[in-house]
């Protein structure tokens, strides 16, 4: 349904009960053109809540609500956290927090939930140690889980956002006096009085939002691809080389965040044949153009061999997810390291029973039951 649509119209109109006019961009061309266009769209969606003034990453959460400059200042000091070379002191943990989580899996089997043991605990707890902050308390991953949960509608889960924004706050707060190890303390020793506590509990919660129930759908929905043949799991297994472009394909394939910021036109302008009007609102479907047939062939498939294919599955442009290198390595290190430590792992159930989220903004599942198999070391 989607790909005829993208080829009858990569931008189509989407009559929705709204007062403004809504456009659906599914072409990877048009997709990107719209994304990487950094003057003549805006994302800051405080005029629909009642709100108006400068914008700050505090007002909704990190940095997908906030245009420039306020977002140019802010990701200037949130993206050296995020280089390969900082990130790298981070493999050793990730690798230890991943083998422990392992262990504990395996000492629960037979039969374990993925989604509870591994897929939700390990993005939760490397965020946690990249931010700085205990991931001690059971209800701060209770809450970083609900804020993604629409189903008992949006109060429900701009609730749970403003809680662990609380949280995060408190928590800024505390590491103004004594900073601490993880990017919170960084940000605070390095850059001082140039953020706001406000603006820092913003950038972190933004961390958060970003790099937990994104990664840990990936490893879930992950699983399940490779749990579909056993060449897959082997190709993992056996293979490092091979891992970069498994790791990608997943990402394109998978795309778990469908949609990316809305887009405000500030301007009356023509995109493709089609004239947008000032105040229109641009819903990009990264999923659609992530399979566009014009990037080649079969790209509603998953294939593991498939040469490297750009992708949007982090975004594109200045509102590019700027924890895609993290994302890149849990997921480099926590899917072989399943699929080495359990070769035979199977699903408990058949695929067409596993349940995934009725109404989300990350896709993903719910659960994800597996019978473990013998465990190799």
């Amino acid at each position: 349904m989607l790909d005829a649509r993208r080829v009858a119209a990569p931008i189509s109109r989407v009559k929705l009960p709204f007062k403004f006019r809504v456009w659906l961009v599914m072409g990877h061309e048009e997709a990107r053109a719209v994304l990487a266009d950094a003057t003549g769209y805006s994302t800051d969606i405080r005029h629909l809540m009642g709100t108006s003034g400068p914008a700050t990453a505090g007002d909704i959460g990190g940095l997908g609500f906030t245009d420039p400059p306020d977002h140019t200042r802010l990701r200037h000091l949130l993206t050296p956290e995020f280089t390969r070379r900082r990130l790298a002191r981070l493999q050793p943990r990730i690798t230890e927090i991943v083998d422990d989580r392992l262990g504990m899996v395996q000492a629960l089997g037979p039969r374990v939930d993925l989604t509870e043991h591994f897929c939700h605990t390990v993005p939760f707890m490397v965020i946690c140690e990249l931010l700085g902050v205990s991931y001690d308390s059971g209800d701060f991953q209770a809450l970083g889980k609900a804020r993604f949960d629409v189903t008992k509608g949006g109060p429900g889960s701009l609730g749970a956002v403003s809680r662990s924004r609380d949280r995060l706050l408190e928590e800024v707060r505390r590491q103004r006096v004594e900073p601490g190890d993880g990017l919170i303390g960084q940000i605070i020793r390095e850059h001082g009085d140039e953020i706001s506590d406000h603006e820092l509990s913003g950038l972190a919660d933004g961390v958060l939002t970003g790099g937990f129930e994104t990664t840990a759908s990936m490893l879930a929905l992950g699983m399940v691809l490779l749990l579909r043949s056993d060449e897959h799991l082997r190709l993992l297994r056996d293979e490092p080389a091979a891992v970069d472009g498994v790791v990608e394909e997943m990402l394109r394939y998978l795309t778990v965040v469908q949609m990316a910021f809305p887009r405000f036109a500030k301007e009356d302008h023509d995109l493709f044949g089609m004239h947008i009007r000032e105040g229109d609102v641009l819903l990009v479907s990264l999923s659609a153009a992530n399979r566009d047939s014009r990037l080649g062939a079969g790209m509603d498939t998953f294939d593991p061999h498939r040469a490297p294919t750009p992708h949007l599955a982090f975004g594109h442009g200045f509102h590019r997810c700027v924890g895609a290198e993290l994302a890149r390595m849990e997921l480099r290190t926590a899917l072989p390291a399943m699929a080495r430590r359990f070769p035979q792992m199977r699903l408990a159930v058949p695929e067409d029973e596993l349940n995934f989220h009725r109404l989300a903004l990350v896709y993903g599942l719910d659960e994800l039951p597996v019978m473990l198999g013998p465990t190799s070391r």
